[in-house]
């Protein structure tokens, strides 16, 4: 595993006050990513710092969206 492969994991206090800054959605950690179901989107996490900038988001992609986010 390769260090950008290593899954940084945010913590549960943290997971709890986080949203999603475009649609204020509950967020999901899969990964190194924090998806939210409600605007589509994911926000990647660097060297364990969730990069909550909308400009940084990507939209879920299509294959993991039909099969219900990667878990």
């Amino acid at each position: 595993m390769t260090e950008s492969e290593k899954v940084e994991t945010i913590s549960p206090e943290l997971l709890e006050i986080l949203v999603c800054p475009k649609s204020h959605g509950k967020l999901v950690q899969k990964g190194n990513w924090l998806y939210c179901d409600k605007s589509n989107l994911r926000y990647p996490i660097r060297d364990g710092i969730p990069i909550m900038l909308i400009d940084e988001a990507e939209p879920i992609p299509e294959d993991e969206r039909a099969a219900g986010t990667p878990g």
